[in-house]
């Protein structure tokens, strides 16, 4: 399953459009975040899992990577 979405983020005091793409795979258990350029990938993922399991939804069993650009 792909998704493709809008976000934003913050660069300075300005706010910026960001895409985010999420595909989602049978085969075994993977969570990636790739995309970012910093140790906050390792942040990423954590608030990205949390975020999915507070929302009421139960986080996708297979291989699943998010791409940010």
């Amino acid at each position: 399953m792909f998704a493709k979405l809008l976000g934003e983020t913050t660069f300075g005091i300005d706010g910026v459009v960001v895409t985010v793409e999420v595909d989602i795979n049978n085969g075994l258990p993977k969570f990636e975040v790739v995309g970012l350029p910093t140790t906050a990938v390792k942040e990423a993922r954590k608030r990205v899992k949390l975020a999915i399991c507070n929302s009421g939804y139960g986080f996708p069993i297979g291989s699943s990577v998010v791409h940010h650009f």
